[in-house]
Protein backbone atom coordinates (compact mmCIF):
# COMPACT_ATOMS: atom_id res chain seq x y z
CA UNK A 1 0.00 0.00 0.00
CA UNK A 2 0.99 3.57 -0.52
CA UNK A 3 0.84 6.14 1.79
CA UNK A 4 -2.18 9.47 0.93
CA UNK A 5 -2.10 12.44 3.00
CA UNK A 6 -4.81 15.01 2.17
CA UNK A 7 -7.02 17.49 4.26
CA UNK A 8 -10.46 16.91 4.87
CA UNK A 9 -13.30 19.27 6.28
CA UNK A 10 -13.56 19.13 9.70
CA UNK A 11 -17.53 17.72 9.50
CA UNK A 12 -15.99 14.77 7.25
CA UNK A 13 -14.06 13.50 9.37
CA UNK A 14 -16.42 13.67 12.36
CA UNK A 15 -18.75 11.41 10.26
CA UNK A 16 -15.86 9.09 9.21
CA UNK A 17 -15.02 8.77 12.48
CA UNK A 18 -18.60 8.09 13.79
CA UNK A 19 -19.09 5.38 11.46
CA UNK A 20 -15.36 3.98 12.67
CA UNK A 21 -16.21 3.89 16.02
CA UNK A 22 -20.08 2.14 15.43
CA UNK A 23 -18.16 -0.46 13.15
CA UNK A 24 -15.27 -1.03 15.66
CA UNK A 25 -12.74 -0.14 12.85
CA UNK A 26 -9.50 1.90 12.22
CA UNK A 27 -10.39 5.69 10.80
CA UNK A 28 -7.76 4.76 7.48
CA UNK A 29 -9.56 1.12 7.18
CA UNK A 30 -13.03 3.10 6.69
CA UNK A 31 -11.38 6.18 5.07
CA UNK A 32 -10.13 2.95 2.69
CA UNK A 33 -13.44 1.82 2.25
CA UNK A 34 -15.17 4.64 1.21
CA UNK A 35 -12.26 5.24 -1.15
CA UNK A 36 -13.02 1.93 -3.54
CA UNK A 37 -16.94 2.72 -2.82
CA UNK A 38 -16.30 6.65 -4.20
CA UNK A 39 -13.98 5.19 -7.11
CA UNK A 40 -16.73 2.33 -8.06
CA UNK A 41 -19.70 4.85 -8.36
CA UNK A 42 -17.58 7.25 -10.07
CA UNK A 43 -16.51 4.68 -12.80
CA UNK A 44 -19.71 3.37 -13.39
CA UNK A 45 -20.88 7.45 -13.76
CA UNK A 46 -18.62 8.17 -15.93
CA UNK A 47 -19.27 5.02 -18.12
CA UNK A 48 -23.11 5.60 -17.78
CA UNK A 49 -22.25 9.69 -18.91
CA UNK A 50 -20.53 7.96 -22.37
CA UNK A 51 -22.63 5.48 -22.88
CA UNK A 52 -25.68 7.66 -22.73
CA UNK A 53 -23.70 10.02 -25.44
CA UNK A 54 -23.38 7.50 -27.61
CA UNK A 55 -19.23 7.76 -27.21
CA UNK A 56 -18.99 4.41 -26.33
CA UNK A 57 -20.98 0.83 -26.64
CA UNK A 58 -22.51 -0.79 -23.86
CA UNK A 59 -19.66 -3.22 -23.86
CA UNK A 60 -17.25 -1.03 -23.29
CA UNK A 61 -18.90 1.00 -21.10
CA UNK A 62 -18.91 -1.74 -18.59
CA UNK A 63 -15.21 -2.15 -19.03
CA UNK A 64 -15.12 1.42 -18.15
CA UNK A 65 -16.99 0.61 -15.00
CA UNK A 66 -14.89 -2.30 -13.81
CA UNK A 67 -18.37 -4.56 -14.18
CA UNK A 68 -19.27 -7.50 -16.42
CA UNK A 69 -21.65 -6.69 -19.25
CA UNK A 70 -24.80 -8.42 -17.58
CA UNK A 71 -24.24 -6.42 -14.59
CA UNK A 72 -23.68 -3.19 -16.69
CA UNK A 73 -26.98 -4.22 -18.23
CA UNK A 74 -28.78 -4.20 -14.77
CA UNK A 75 -27.80 -0.90 -13.85
CA UNK A 76 -29.30 0.25 -16.98
CA UNK A 77 -32.43 -0.84 -15.54
CA UNK A 78 -32.22 0.26 -13.03
CA UNK A 79 -32.00 3.53 -13.77
CA UNK A 80 -34.14 3.24 -16.69
CA UNK A 81 -32.13 4.07 -19.47
CA UNK A 82 -32.47 2.70 -23.01
CA UNK A 83 -30.16 0.35 -24.25
CA UNK A 84 -28.91 1.30 -27.56
CA UNK A 85 -27.48 -1.45 -29.39
CA UNK A 86 -26.84 -1.20 -32.71
CA UNK A 87 -25.83 -4.01 -35.73
CA UNK A 88 -22.86 -1.93 -35.80
CA UNK A 89 -21.87 -2.32 -32.24
CA UNK A 90 -22.37 -5.77 -31.88
CA UNK A 91 -20.44 -6.76 -34.43
CA UNK A 92 -17.43 -4.72 -32.75
CA UNK A 93 -18.30 -6.44 -29.61
CA UNK A 94 -18.08 -9.39 -31.20
CA UNK A 95 -14.39 -8.83 -33.06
Amino acid sequence: MKVLTLRVPEDVLEKIDEIAKKEGKERSEVIRELLKIGLRDKLIEDALRAYKERKVSMWKAAKIAGLSLWEFVEILKDRDIEIQYSIKELEEDLS
